[in-house]
């Protein structure tokens, strides 16, 4: 597929989200939630069966929109314009199965942030013991299964394990946290979000047991902050949606 054969208003479609992933990549380093050029943020083209994912080991100081990568839902790179040698990150192969595999998903984002990876390399779950991630989260961060690098096997353990939860947020055991949600902007929150309660919770640890909140009052407190919270869906002052 080349880019520049696309129509007008589909070439339209891939500049946007182009800006938008370039745009949301800087996020990242601003929230302490990544290190040198580890990490990346997707998102779905609307409409169209394309993402739009960061390019492997480029530095974040370096990553405007037209160097951002567009790939098939497969994975495979297109004809975007950016150099052929530019390749997309290491882990487009994870985002391309969840794509897949998640029609609601129009977004992905992998870190490596300090405290969320620490309850990854323990396999262990964050629990939910604060209001933020009953809110949040709906529930215990869950554990997703160990795999390697390389091919979609990390994104089969990130659907197999939010397939059946309530969270946007999984952490994949050894590795770190990977984040959905209904574009980019949503599951870069996520992401923002995971780390913040594994370090309150951490902490809250090293001071004794936390106590766990019942399953009703979750239940309640999700459905408020997902379905009342806020403002009415419309543009925002950047002239993104909510």
């Amino acid at each position: 597929m080349v880019l520049q054969d696309l129509p007008i208003d589909q070439q339209q479609a891939v500049a946007h989200t182009r800006e938008r992933v370039a745009r949301l990549h800087a996020e990242l380093p601003r929230n302490g939630l990544v290190v040198w050029t580890a990490g990346n943020v997707s998102e779905r083209v609307p409409g169209l069966d394309l993402f739009v994912i960061k390019p492997s080991g480029v530095s974040y100081d370096e990553l405007a929109a037209d160097v951002m990568v567009v790939c098939t839902l497969e994975g495979t790179k297109i004809d975007d314009g950016t150099p052929q040698h530019l390749s997309p990150s290491s882990d487009t192969a994870a985002h391309a199965y969840v794509y897949r595999h998640m029609a609601h998903v129009g977004g992905v984002v992998h870190t490596h942030s300090t405290y969320a990876t620490a309850w990854a390399a323990r396999r262990e779950p964050i629990p939910c013991v604060l209001t933020m991630m009953a809110d949040e989260f709906g529930g215990d961060v869950p554990i997703g299964p160990f795999a390697l690098i390389g091919d979609d096997s990390i994104g089969r353990g990130i659907v197999d394990t939010l397939r059946e939860s309530n969270s946007p947020a999984v952490l994949m055991a050894n590795h770190g946290p990977f984040t959905i949600g209904k574009d980019a902007r949503a599951a870069v929150k996520a992401a923002v979000m995971v780390e913040e309660v594994a370090r309150t919770i951490h902490i809250s640890r090293q001071l004794g047991e936390p106590h766990p909140i019942a399953a009703a009052d979750v239940a309640s407190l999700h459905d408020r902050y997902q379905n009342a919270y806020g403002q009415p869906a419309g543009p925002t002052p950047t002239g993104e949606t909510r």
